[in-house]
């Protein structure tokens, strides 16, 4: 049974989906430990609650550098197998990377290496791009340039919105980060250099 830890800072919709495939018997390796919040009023948070799952908010601004913050999640995370983030909004610094190399998750709104950064949705309509997706990969200390573990595309339609477009992307989001993290839990995804291949 791996431990994992959710970091979050907004509605938390991703975790509702994994507490949804915890309590459907869909990752039966997995623990949802704790979630962690930067954000004090996080919807997330109140989902973690009504699910029995202990939270804690660890506020940026508290800190201040990146690597103080990161240092104080570490200290939390002790004993923490896998951290999934789950629109959590900070870029990582070497102190917690290096911490959790190659454990920890992150769910991205395009098929990387395209559209990497906070607008990669707007970004493929704007580019005029006709395809985009759901990529879930480990985390590095780049942005959005870890090895890539899963991905699945959709359409763009030419009636897209950033927002009916994001919201496709989501329903994709809710069905791969919980598929993705039973594979990690299960011992089943293994790093080679660039490549993750499923076991």
């Amino acid at each position: 049974m791996k431990r994992v830890a959710v970091l979050v800072s907004g509605r938390g919709s991703n975790l509702a989906a994994v507490i949804a495939a915890r309590d459907r018997g869909t990752l039966p390796d997995t623990e949802l430990a704790c979630v962690v919040s930067n954000v004090a009023d996080a919807g997330a948070l109140a989902i973690a609650a009504s699910a029995g799952i202990s939270s804690t908010v660890i506020r940026h601004q508290d800190f201040r550098t990146r690597a103080t913050f990161d240092a104080a999640l570490v200290e939390r995370l002790h004993g923490i197998d896998y951290v999934l983030l789950a629109g959590f909004m900070r870029l990582l610094s070497p102190v917690m990377v290096g911490a959790f190399k190659n454990r920890i998750l992150n769910v991205h709104p395009s098929l990387l290496p395209a559209f990497p950064g906070a607008h990669a949705v707007r970004d493929a309509i704007a580019y005029g791009a006709k395809l985009t997706g759901v990529s879930v990969h480990f985390v590095d200390e780049g942005t959005d340039t870890g090895p890539v573990i899963l991905q699945r595309s959709l359409a763009i339609e030419d009636t897209d919105t950033e927002e009916s477009l994001h919201a496709r992307i989501q329903k994709i989001e809710h069905q791969l980060v919980p598929e993705t993290l039973a594979l990690a839990c299960a011992g089943r995804l293994r790093v080679d250099g660039r490549r993750v291949r499923v076991g």
